[in-house]
């Protein structure tokens, strides 16, 4: 199955604020955007955490790609199942824009929060701050061209296959109530054909590539050092 409704349709009181507001909250400077893209199971969220380490929890926002999966509570849970998670339609992308506007704009912002078990959303949003940087990470943020040209700088995490399947057997096992059977599946019939449809093919337009197989730490010093020496000019 497919998400078959418009991705364009108005999609959250964060979209009225900004068209009321229109401008930059009082002495705000725009934060740096970064872009952590990879396949499922590359390592992004731990590079992404191990970022806001580097540069510090109080100078950044963190979002996650998965946050914005469109919520399927009007399917019958069948049918949920049945959906392609891997595939760009699954997550509504104008929502993130607009949340990415907001911040950069000084305006906190309400993330919706997904529940994997059911396939829907929670009625509990975080609320994130404008921050000195924002970093956002997911497997399709940068097939995206409008999300893609909100980043000031875009990072491509690569791991082997065998080794993204291994992390998300144990983590989808673990975390999302799936059971082995259904992992392998799903990992045949969606994540691999979508991942060379949608997301290896980023890879070019990162700024740079990162091994999700070797230790983070020399990478994120040198990234580390850049940003800050690049949201200082």
């Amino acid at each position: 199955m497919t998400f078959g409704w418009s991705a364009s349709r108005l999609h959250s009181l964060s979209r009225k604020v900004l068209d009321a507001t229109g401008y930059r909250a009082h002495g705000h400077v725009p934060p740096l955007v970064i872009g952590v893209c990879g396949g499922s199971g590359s390592g992004k969220t731990s590079f992404c955490e191990k970022l806001v380490d580097f540069l510090g929890p109080d100078q950044v926002a963190l979002l996650r790609q998965d946050d914005y999966y469109r919520d399927l509570g009007h399917l019958a849970l069948e049918d949920r199942v049945a959906m392609n998670f891997d595939h760009p339609e699954a997550f509504e992308f104008p929502l993130l824009c607009t949340h990415l506007d907001l911040l950069s704009a000084g305006h906190q912002v309400a993330v919706p929060q997904y529940d994997f078990k059911s396939y829907t959303r929670t009625r509990i949003q975080r609320i994130v701050f404008p921050k000195p940087y924002v970093v956002i990470e997911g497997i399709l943020i940068l097939s995206d061209a409008s999300l893609e040209s909100r980043f000031h700088h875009k990072i491509f995490i690569e791991t082997a296959e065998d080794v993204r399947y291994d992390r998300r057997l144990r983590r989808d096992v673990r975390d999302r109530g799936r059971t082995p059977e259904s992992v392998e599946q799903r990992f045949k019939e969606t994540v691999r054909p979508m991942h060379e449809q949608f997301v290896e093919p980023c890879k070019v337009r990162a700024d740079r590539v990162i091994s999700g197989e070797m230790p983070f730490e020399a990478a994120l010093l040198e990234l580390s050092s850049f940003l800050i020496q690049s949201h200082r000019r």
